[in-house]
């Protein structure tokens, strides 16, 4: 007959327990800073559109390109129907 009462052992491997005693709270965050790095948060649903930071930052590389081919054909042709009287 088996025992019912084993006991429960800690399913985690010793090298994964943690000492929060010993943590620093923004340890990089004055590196992160210092290099430029920025943390924008996303909304869920535009999160899950995007398998990672790559996947965004090609997309917004995207949306400046076309900004900027937009901006300089809607200079071209206002300054051409503009005419002085």
């Amino acid at each position: 007959m088996k025992d019912k009462t084993k006991k429960v052992q800690d399913e985690l491997r010793p090298e994964y327990n943690f000492d929060y005693s010993k943590a620093v709270r923004g340890k990089y965050h004055k590196r992160l800073l210092a290099e430029g790095a920025n943390i924008v948060m996303l909304e869920p649903d535009v999160a899950k559109e995007f398998v990672d930071s790559a996947a965004v930052n090609d997309a917004l590389r995207s949306l400046l390109d076309l900004t900027k081919t937009t901006q300089r054909l809607t200079k071209k042709s206002g300054a051409r129907g503009i005419t002085a009287h």
